[in-house]
Parts: C-alpha cells; structure tokens; sequence
C-alpha cells in the first residue's frame, strides 16, 4: 500500500491515472524516455537510427485501422525491443493493460528478470511509475497509472482469461501451435482482445520456425509467403510489407535477400565468409557489409525519408526511381517480413560462415537441423526440407507443353487411352495418345452432373453420386468411352478411345456401383431370354451398346509393395451371393502403385523423344500443380500426398502407365512393324473413321447372313 506525506502527493498519484495520452509515436516515446545501458556495448538513449526497420511496425501499433501487427524477422534485428519500447509508450504515454506471452514459464520468468526489470532500472521514466514492491513481482507489474502488464505463456489457462486491450506473443513459432485443443496462441489472443474493438491488438514476432509444406507453391503476388505453419501464416494475411534498398547506382529497388548474396567459393567457410557482398539484380552494383566506396548495410538500412536508401513496401507496389507506384494490398493486419542480410546486429560473414558449415554438415551425415536453424533464424527464411526440395516444379513441367492443337489427336498417336478417377461429387477424366515410345495427353475434363433432375427444380441436375448411384456410372459410356478426337492433320476424320481405364475406390457404395456398373456394360441388365429389365425412360436416358465391356477396366491399388507392376484379379471371388459388391466375376488390375510412380517420376524427368510425356499448351497451371503434390519419403521409399492436395493429373497418369500393361494393349511389347488394327497407322487403323461414316461402336450390317428363302433363290 503506498503511503503519502501530503494531500498534494495524493493528488499527484491520483493524476496519473487520468492524464492524457502524450502524443508521441511509439518510435518517439522510446526515443525520448528509454535508456540503454548494454555493459561492454552501447549505453544511452535508444537510438531508431540504429535499427530504422523497426520504426514503421513500432508506429503502426498505435494505428487503430490494424487488430493485429505482425513481424517476421531474423535473430540479432532488435524484434524483442519492439515490445520494451512499446511498454516504454503505453506506461508513459498511453496506459492500457498488456500481456506479454512467452514461448513457456521458464522463458517467461527470464524475460521478466532480465529485460523488463533491466528496463525499469535503466530508464527512470518507466521505473519510477511502478507502484511498490508488493505490486511488483516475476509475472504481474503494476503501474501507478492503473495499468498492469501481466507476462504469461501459452496454456489454456493464460489465453482463455478475462479479456486483455493488448496481447504480445513473442517468438511466436517456437510456441505450440494447438493450446489446450483450443486452437492457436494467436487465435486465442485474438479473442481475448475482441472486446475491446479498435482499441484491442495482437503483436506477434518470431524468426520463421515451420518448414514450408509444400514445396511446389507458386506466389500469386510478389510479397507472398510460402505455405507454412506459424507466423508466416499470419503475415500472409496482412498487407505483407518488405524491407527494400534504392541502388545508389541504378536507383531501382532491391530486397536485401539471400538470392543476392555472394561470396568466392572456397573449401573454408571462414573464407566464404570474408569475400561475402550484396549484388544488385538489376545493375550488379556490388555493397559490402561497412562503407567503401559505396554505402555499407548501416548507411543503405536508412530510412529513405530521412535521406537514407529504405522503406518499406507493401505487397502490390514498387519502388521505382520516380518512386512507389501500384496499389498497396489492403488487410487489418499489418505484416512485416525482414531478411537477415538487413540484419542490425548480425554480419554478412557469419552468416555466409553458418550457411556452408551447415550445408557440409548436411552432405556429411544428412542431418537438416543445422541447416534449418540457419536458414530460418539467421537468413529469416523459412525452410523447405530437402526431400521435398527436389521434387519438381509445375513450372518447369509446363514450360516443355507444346503447341499440337487442343483436343486434337497429334502425328504419332496410334491409339486412344482414357483414365478415370473418381471423386465424391464428379468424375475426373484424362485422355492420352498412345505412340511407339511417347505419350500426349489430348484432353483433361470433368463430368459434374447426372442425368438426375433436383426434386425441387426440374430441369437441372444433381450433382454425380458415383457411390449412391448406379446409374451414374453409366454416364461414362457417352461422356468417355464412345468419346472421339478429330486427326491434327484431317479434322473430318475422327479416333475413338480404344481402352477406357477407372479406379474402383473411394467413398462408401463406390466399388460395388464399379461392379455392376462392369455387369451391366456386359448385357445392359437383358434377361436370358433377351428381354429388357429396366424402364424404356432409364434405357433411353443411359444406352447401351454391345462389345463395350471389353474395353473398359476397374484398377485398384496393390497393398503388396512386392507385388508386380500389375497383375489381374478377381476380388472376392469366393462370394457369389447377389448382395456382394464383388463376386468374383468381374476382373480388376492390381496396381503396385508405388512402383508405377516410381516409373512416373523418371517419365516425367525425361525431355527427349523416345519415352517423354508430352503436354499441350492450353492445359492451365493447376494441371501442373498436380504433378507435383506428391513426394517420396526418403526414409520409408513410399510417395504420398502429405497435404492432400488435389493430385488427379499425377494419379490419372499413373492409372494410364499401368493400364499399358494390361493384356489388351501389352504396350512394352506391340511389333510396330506388324501392329495390331487397333494401334496401326491412320489410314489402316480401325479407331480412326470418317464423321460421315459409321463410328468403330456402330454396328454394321453382316451381309454374310442369309435367311432360307434367298438361300434357295440364290441356288434354285
């Protein structure tokens, strides 16, 4: 309890809780009443000058337009002063209650004894607003304007609370992402905020910690963030702000980033680090850490409005000689993102130093850990591991695509090969042309709807239920299998689909509709005697055409890593009740799919003719994307999809590897020289016909059969 000599010092006391906000910055108020006092270093007032990157983040946290600020940074940048100077702001200038979450109790009891109490010491103004020792413990200080600065930790208890105006998380993605199964450290400090409206913030800061989930991510604006977990999350729904240099040479913009970084290449890293320097990408102008005779990293970390060469820019501008032109990417939440090489407090050379003793540690016993801990705290990155690295890019797959007409069957397909996967609400269709050695892929559809009316709203359809119902199913014959492309060469002439290819699996109800969607290819559900056992509307609606069910095949994955490529089956084959979905009549190509991926992911590395696939230019990036979701994990040999990421294209060319095995096409073994009619050239081959002819599914009359009557006309 504080005691007092006069009814004036009463007074005093009292004031403080009711003063107005003086009206600094936060930049300024840490200039004006913050004192350093860094034994062996610098001791004195807080310089902005020194760290000028952090002035516009520490201003932006007195802007009520943004519930949230957050900064995205290396170590040694002075990210954790941002918080001492903004309580330096708010005990001195603007009180309001504050939280500060650490990344456990431990941590949280160190920063409270090392750096908050550091801070009431050094810098008086601070200091002499505490109220007495009893108000003054490890994890609540109290102020004699009211306000209580409370520091904490993420567990469930701290973050789900009475409500708080400010939440600061530090070191945010060294936190656990899930709080009590209650969510994010984030998450939960927003709702602690929310009741305060405009007045209500949450701060994160934290070097990236998380690797990028998926390595084949393409930006779709220039400031954006790779797919991680964790604070770069957050940042990418902000307006995404970087650190910038003007080239005292070109006078255009750079990012002081690592992709431009250079050194002379040198076994000693020592070495590396020694001939470290910046490059400008657009003229080349070469800085070095200190002044020469061009400015250092101190000089080019000036901020431009203060006759310096940096600011910072948010996503959708750029910083051209005449200045920012664009329009600036619009959120509540403003978004930091600075590189190490801008770095205060750390140097060029170790990090160059750090970088090649970790890389050769990874070439020596394949360990990531050091690595990591570079790229992400030292260079501010995040982190793709190398696995994943190496996996292609669909950029790269697309920059092969060729123009060979869309839709069209081009010089060198001898036949036709559809693939199917099935999806909960659609069919997902592929159609490749087949050469001596090569692949096309001719088309990549979607069949969406049925041919079954919404009850409330005749005349449109629902969407495909492939394991509800059977019928269904029945739309692959139209929409796939009786499919034709016209000739490059001769668009009056038309080649059918020779062998039709679909996975049996998916969701309840899906394998056993593939079943008797195969039992009815076969007789069109024709008694014995050859009547019809369905509806005239439903025969309408789905015909049926003799000969098809020979070329069409239901696969299934193999569980069997030592099986062969793939083999033909009859699953279940001792059931023969009507009720079971498999009965042992109907054939599925086991696929080992894990192999066939593997023949896959060298296919698709081959540029040359004699083995490649070949892709048309028309297809759109998410094709591409598709090829690429899927990785090998180096450990267990098996490719998965760890993200679940849509990946039809990679699966549907896998179906279209393994279904060239099958018996009826044996691929690897056609004689081009004396091929099969099916696979023949153009004008010999049976799949190709004229559109005003009769199509290969269109039965023809047989002349070779005569009744009696003009049997004996014909030998009377």
């Amino acid at each position: 309890m504080l005691m007092f000599d006069s009814l004036e010092q009463m007074v005093v006391s009292a004031a403080e809780g009711v003063r107005p906000p003086e009206r600094l910055t936060v930049s300024e108020a840490a200039a004006k009443y913050r004192y350093l006092k860094n034994i062996g270093s610098y001791e004195g007032p807080w310089l902005n000058e020194t760290t000028p990157y952090l002035v516009e983040p520490m201003n932006e946290l007195t802007n009520d337009l943004y519930h949230t600020v957050c900064f995205v940074g290396p170590a040694q940048c002075g990210k954790t002063d941002m918080f001492l100077n903004y309580l330096t702001y708010k005990v001195r200038c603007d009180p309001c209650d504050m939280m500060l979450v650490q990344t456990v109790q431990s941590t949280a009891r160190d920063f409270s004894i090392s750096r908050v109490d550091r801070l009431h010491r050094h810098s008086p103004e601070v200091g002499s607003r505490l109220l007495g020792a009893s108000e003054d413990n490890v994890y609540d200080k109290r102020y004699a304007s009211g306000m209580l600065l409370r520091l904490a930790w993420p567990s469930i208890n701290e973050l789900s609370g009475r409500p708080v105006p400010i939440v600061w998380e530090t070191d945010y993605d060294r936190m656990t992402m899930d709080v009590g199964g209650e969510g994010t450290p984030y998450m939960l400090g927003r709702a602690r905020t929310k009741t305060f409206g405009r007045n209500g913030k949450v701060v994160v800061e934290s070097s990236p910690g998380f690797v990028v989930d998926n390595p084949q991510w393409v930006p779709r604006s220039k400031h954006e963030a790779p797919p991680c977990e964790g604070i770069l999350s957050i940042y990418n729904t902000g307006d995404r702000r970087r650190w910038y240099w003007r080239c005292v040479s070109c006078r255009n913009s750079f990012e002081p980033d690592r992709a431009n970084l250079k050194w002379m290449e040198s076994e000693d890293p020592i070495e590396c680090g020694e001939t470290a320097h910046l490059s400008c990408p657009h003229c080349n102008q070469k800085y070095y850490e200190h002044d020469t005779d061009v400015p250092g990293k101190g000089t080019m970390n000036q901020l431009f409005e203060n006759g310096g060469q940096a600011r910072w820019v948010k996503d959708g501008m750029i910083w051209v000689p005449e200045g920012l032109v664009g329009t600036p990417a619009r959120a509540d939440v403003a978004s930091f993102w600075l590189k190490g090489l801008a770095a205060t407090f750390g140097t060029w050379a170790d990090l160059v130093k750090n970088l090649r003793s970790a890389e050769q540690e990874y070439i020596d016993n394949q360990s990531e850990n050091t690595l990591k801990t570079v790229i992400n705290t030292g260079f501010g990155d995040a982190y793709t591991m190398k696995a994943m690295a190496e996996q292609r890019l669909p950029e790269v797959i697309r920059s092969r695509a060729r123009d060979y007409g869309q839709k069209v069957v081009p010089h060198g397909v001898r036949f036709l090969v559809a693939t199917i996967d099935v999806q909960k609400n659609r069919f997902v269709v592929q159609v490749h042309g087949i050469g001596l050695d090569d692949i096309w892929v001719i088309d990549r559809f979607e069949i969406k709807y049925s041919k079954r009316e919404q009850p409330d709203a005749p005349g449109q359809w629902q969407y495909v239920n492939a394991g509800a119902f059977q019928e269904d199913w029945r739309l692959i014959v139209t929409e796939v299998m009786m499919k034709s492309y016209p000739l490059a060469s001769d668009p009056s002439r038309h080649m059918a689909i020779w062998q039709t290819f679909s996975d049996s699996g998916g969701s309840d109800g899906v394998t056993t509709n593939a079943y008797n969607f195969v039992r009815w290819l076969r007789t069109g559900y024709k008694g014995e005697s050859g009547e019809d056992l369905e509806p005239v509307e439903v025969q309408e609606a789905y015909p049926w055409y003799p000969h098809l069910a020979a070329r069409f095949q239901l696969l299934k994955g193999e569980p069997n890593p030592n099986a062969p490529r793939v083999r033909l089956g009859y699953p279940d084959s001792q059931r023969k009740d009507r009720f079971a979905g498999a009965r042992g009549e109907v054939p599925v190509l086991f696929v080992n799919s894990n192999m066939m991926k593997d023949t896959l992911n060298g296919v698709l590395d081959r540029l040359e003719p004699g083995g490649r696939i070949n892709f048309p230019n028309w297809l759109p990036i998410n094709f591409y994307k598709e090829l690429t979701v899927e990785v090998k994990d180096p450990k267990t040999g098996k490719w998965d999809n760890p993200h679940k990421y849509r990946n039809e294209s990679w699966d549907l060319l896998v179906y279209c590897l393994a279904g060239l095995l099958h018996r009826n096409i044996n691929w690897e073994h056609i004689p081009w020289d004396q091929p099969p009619t099916w696979a023949a050239e153009w004008d010999q081959n049976d799949m190709v016909f004229a559109l005003d002819g009769a199509s290969p599914f269109e039965e023809e009359e047989d002349d070779t059969v005569l009744d009696l009557q003009k049997l004996g006309e014909l030998l009377g």
